[in-house]
């Protein structure tokens, strides 16, 4: 059977486009950075190790590093220290977040009436009953991309409990704030699922369910 698919990220998007500022191709780059370096601390101490925040530092600068080059942005050094600083303050935060130690999850798909389908992954998991989306910067209340996202995050997990992290590196010190996202009403869930099918019907990927191996999640139309 075909099913035509977009990621969650593409749906968001799309219904909240916005111009990309050269500010803005910054904070893609470190947003990434952090993530990659959370991913990587959070794995560590699920191993049972404990990196030194020394450690942790030096690997969160040489993903800031490699990320600049990747995308040809030049940064003065004063400019980079004042970033990695940040990342540090970052990796403090988290480690005394709830969300330290845990995986992230495998992307699940939400098959939308049997013919669209939509990736979602947010960031940690506990395998059963929540599951957290952090983000590096202040998003309280959810400004409208990421209630959207989050409300995605809600369709591929079913009956967990969504949690928004916030470690806001713009902040001196960085504050922390975890938000509890309420379930969807069925009216707006059913809007979402409509949005979201009309959207992944007209640009998604073709894509046969057969060979699809993520986890699928299915959501009727009318649901």
């Amino acid at each position: 059977m075909k099913v035509r698919t977009l990621a969650a990220y593409q749906v968001v998007h799309h219904v909240h486009p916005r111009p990309v500022t050269p500010q803005d191709e910054i904070g893609l780059v470190v947003g990434k950075a952090i993530d990659d370096c959370l991913s990587r601390f959070s794995y560590e101490v699920r191993e049972g190790r404990h990196p030194s925040r020394a450690a942790m530092a030096r690997l969160g600068r040489s993903f800031l590093e490699e990320g600049f080059r990747d995308a040809d942005l030049s940064l003065d050094p004063e400019e980079l220290e004042r970033i990695a600083r940040q990342l540090d303050g970052v990796l403090q935060a988290f480690r005394k977040s709830p969300a330290l130690g845990l995986p992230r999850p495998r992307t699940r798909l939400v098959l939308i009436g049997e013919e669209a389908g939509i990736y979602a992954q947010p960031d940690y998991w506990d395998t059963a009953r929540r599951f957290y989306e952090m983000k590096s910067y202040r998003a309280v209340p959810p400004p409208p991309d990421v209630a959207l996202q989050m409300e995605l995050f809600q369709l591929a997990f079913p009956g967990f409990e969504s949690l928004l992290l916030c470690i806001d590196r713009h902040h001196d010190p960085v504050e922390t704030t975890v938000s509890r996202i309420p379930p969807m009403s069925p009216e707006r869930k059913r809007e979402v699922l409509d949005m979201a099918r009309a959207l992944a019907l007209e640009q998604g990927e073709e894509k046969t369910l057969e060979y699809i191996d993520n986890p699928i999640v299915r959501q009727p139309l009318g649901s």
